[in-house]
């Protein structure tokens, strides 16, 4: 399946970076790189992921990679990364679906 990231998602992943980056540019760059390595796994493995359970919703899983939680939609033979948010921080009450 293919894997296509949202321009929220992008944009999620650049604050993790730029965040990060201003004590540890290198360390930045391994999380978002274990991150975007991630999104390869689901792209075999749609559905390893499990149900994110604020949004109980089958087509809506994520996977944890350090504190983070990449959100992704599985939708016919496309996976949208919806958002990649810190797990300690609330998720929106519905699901970013703007997969544009």
């Amino acid at each position: 399946m293919s894997v296509e990231w949202t321009r929220s998602a992008i944009q999620d992943l650049a604050g993790i970076h730029a965040h990060i980056a201003q004590d540890s540019p290198r360390y930045a760059i391994s999380v978002v790189d274990r991150l975007t390595n991630r999104a390869k796994q689901i792209s075999a493995f749609p559905f390893s992921g499990e149900m994110v359970p604020e949004y109980n919703a089958e087509k809506i899983r994520e996977v944890i990679e350090y504190s983070y939680r990449l959100i992704y939609l599985v939708e016919n033979e496309s996976i949208f990364v919806l958002a990649v948010i810190h797990g300690a921080l609330p998720l929106p009450d519905s699901p970013p679906l703007n997969t544009g």
